[in-house]
């Protein structure tokens, strides 16, 4: 009887592996972000690399040694069209491309030895502090909870800003969407809620940020406190539109890893505006229709999957706050309305208030949340319905006032409003660097409701 040793089988697949030709496609044309190669047989989402030892040569003569990596994203008779994953510098017609995996087989690294790092979309760590420190990696692609797996949200979850803590109270599992022009305070505010909030687990993704602002919103904004208890993906606004999108799904990955765990994650994703600006470059380059402002119809399905794998499952929770960049200030432009219409609640930024030094800028009477009723006690609504009730009947009677026409007495709701402006700014007004627990948030709005002098 003959012995075989236990790795002999291992090492002949090894050796077989290795005997077995490998077949090698060519760069049929690159034409403006994409590149289509020929005779490579491959599946959307397979990674390949592009180039290779001695291949593509750059302007300063240097070979791009290592090639660059690309997804497929379109496959046609003829071939198959991939977006890059980095620089195509010194690609040419007729360069070798090889199959190099599945691209859902793309491992995201997870685990506790994450938390204060900072990442780029692949994974990998770009903030200066040596290698991670994972427990385990995962596959990027993963399905959302299922509609009756998903638990009830029932229990609030603290973001340590008043004005969210009580007008818009937001539920542990909920997705919100900050909505705003530029320069309005929407990252400035994401940074406060990273540092008061009471989420296990916060991962901030910043997609399409410019990359002055990076380090100024890590050191400054976030601080050490906040980047102590946060991970961070990074994908500058110069990267390619594949990497773009794919750090979204890399911190969304990452974020479910811990909920699995049966963590209360907080995932803050700037902007989701970018995410679809990310895709559009990547639907048109492959040649899908343009449609309402030139977004190809892939752009909403990819808004509804991205955002629908975060909230709740049987074992924990991922709360998602995802602002919203509105162009032009209107917002009902279509990512606007696409989002508002998935998203469980929204938080609308007013310029005309960042303009006046009114920080945070929530225009309170314009943000809701969809799961308020559902979170706060009789007591907490009535209080807060009282404050809302008289913000509204001061905006009514906001133009009478302002030329002197107003008469008093003729609306309590309007008096209190103006007696009480003063108590009223400095409740919705706060330091980026004040922390309010929600429960003297919601004993400040207490005593609020009780000098405003209103029943309701």
């Amino acid at each position: 009887m003959t012995l075989t040793r236990p790795d002999s089988t291992d090492r002949l697949a090894r050796a077989l592996a290795a005997a077995r030709p490998e077949r090698v496609g060519v760069v049929s044309s690159i034409v403006g972000l994409s590149v289509d190669v020929r005779g490579l047989n491959g599946a959307i989402g397979d990674l390949v690399v592009i180039g290779g030892p001695g291949i593509g040569q750059t302007s300063a003569g240097t070979a791009n040694t290592a090639g660059v990596d690309a997804e497929v994203v379109a496959t046609t008779p003829d071939g198959m069209r991939c977006m890059p994953l980095g620089r195509l510098t010194g690609i040419r017609v007729g360069d070798p491309v090889r199959a190099s995996g599945s691209g859902v087989g793309f491992l995201v690294p997870t685990g506790s030895g994450l938390l204060g790092r900072v990442i780029d979309g692949l994974g990998r760590p770009i903030d200066g502090k040596g290698p991670l420190v994972v427990d385990q990696r995962v596959p990027l692609e993963n399905a959302s909870p299922s509609a009756m797996a998903r638990s009830r949200i029932q229990s609030p979850l603290q973001l340590g800003v008043r004005v969210l803590d009580t007008l818009t109270t937001v539920g542990k599992g909920q997705r919100m969407g900050l909505f705003a022009g530029s320069g309005v305070g929407k990252s400035s505010l994401l940074s406060m809620i990273a540092r008061g909030t009471d989420a296990e687990v916060s991962v901030i993704a910043l997609v399409g940020e410019r990359g002055r602002e990076v380090r100024e919103f890590l050191e400054d904004d976030l601080g050490p406190e906040g980047l102590a208890r946060s991970i961070v993906v990074v994908s500058t606004s110069d990267e390619p539109a594949m990497m773009r999108l794919r750090a979204a799904f890399v911190a969304t990955r990452i974020a479910e890893s811990f909920r699995d765990r049966g963590a209360d994650v907080m995932l803050m994703m700037d902007s989701l505006t970018r995410v679809a600006m990310a895709q559009r470059e990547i639907g048109l380059s492959v040649g899908e229709p343009p449609a309402t402002r030139g977004y190809p119809p892939s752009t909403f399905s990819l808004l509804a999957r991205l955002l629908e794998r975060a909230g709740t499952d049987q074992a924990g929770s991922i709360t998602g706050i995802y602002t919203v960049l509105v162009d032009g200030d209107d917002h009902n432009e279509p990512i606007a309305d696409a989002a508002r219409s998935i998203l469980d609640g929204h938080v609308v930024l007013d310029r005309k208030l960042a303009v006046l030094g009114h920080f945070p800028s929530v225009d309170a009477l314009a943000s809701i949340s969809r799961v308020a009723s559902r979170v706060t006690t009789p007591e907490q609504a009535a209080v807060a319905g009282t404050l809302r009730a008289v913000l509204a009947a001061r905006r009514s009677a906001q133009d009478l006032i302002d030329v002197g026409a107003y008469r008093r007495g003729t609306n309590p709701l309007v008096d209190a409003a103006v007696d009480h402006d003063a108590a009223i700014t400095a409740f919705l007004q706060q330091r980026m660097d004040e922390h309010t627990p929600a429960a003297e948030a919601w004993d400040r709005l207490a005593t609020l409701a009780r000098l405003l002098g209103v029943t309701r």
